[in-house]
């Protein structure tokens, strides 16, 4: 029973030992979203973690939004999440995302997508130098009454750095492809 426990223990560091970050997003000190990357077999994996009444918006929010309008003028848009990766890792691939909540208001003409909760966008990436790849995510997150710009940085590992290289645990069946 011991030593399945300190396994257990182990693999759970180890898990988490991919992961770099947190990163936080704080309104007055107090976390409203978190995020966190890591390198999961060919693909980028970037976590957002928002606290209870916070919400961030799709990578496709403003496609979303001018498809739903079809050409009539918005009270205003929120701002999309946007993810850039420079350093070690390109972008190989299109952009996945969590399948996004529809947080529109149509009497108000306000058209929206995003997510609360635990959201993942995931992407195919090689390998483009040994340096660490720098990840850029800028957005919004807003609750019912305050919006907070999102501008953060994580710094990840490229994968030929790293001692272990596993199969991606990646299952883009349970995404939806950023349009």
């Amino acid at each position: 029973m011991i030593r399945q426990t300190a396994l257990l223990i182990l693999a759970v560091a180890a898990s988490a030992a991919d992961w770099a970050g947190p990163v936080d997003v704080r309104h007055e000190f107090k976390p409203c979203v978190s995020y966190r990357a890591k390198w999961d077999g060919e693909f980028l994996v970037l976590q957002a973690t928002h606290e209870p009444g916070w919400k961030t918006y799709a990578m496709d929010n403003k496609r979303r939004a001018d498809e739903k309008l079809a050409g009539r003028q918005s009270l205003g848009l929120d701002a999309p999440t946007e993810i850039a990766v420079t350093g070690g890792l390109q972008i190989a691939g299109p952009w996945h995302q969590s399948p996004p909540k529809d947080f529109s208001k149509p009497e108000l003409q306000w058209f929206s997508w995003g997510f609360d909760g635990q959201a993942l966008f995931v992407a195919k990436v090689r390998r483009s130098g040994t340096r660490p790849a720098q990840i850029t995510v800028r957005g919004q997150a807003c609750t019912e009454t305050i919006c907070k710009r999102v501008d953060v940085a994580i710094s990840l590992l490229p994968p030929g750095a790293r001692t272990r290289t596993a199969p991606s645990s990646v299952d883009l069946k349970t995404l939806v492809p950023v349009r």
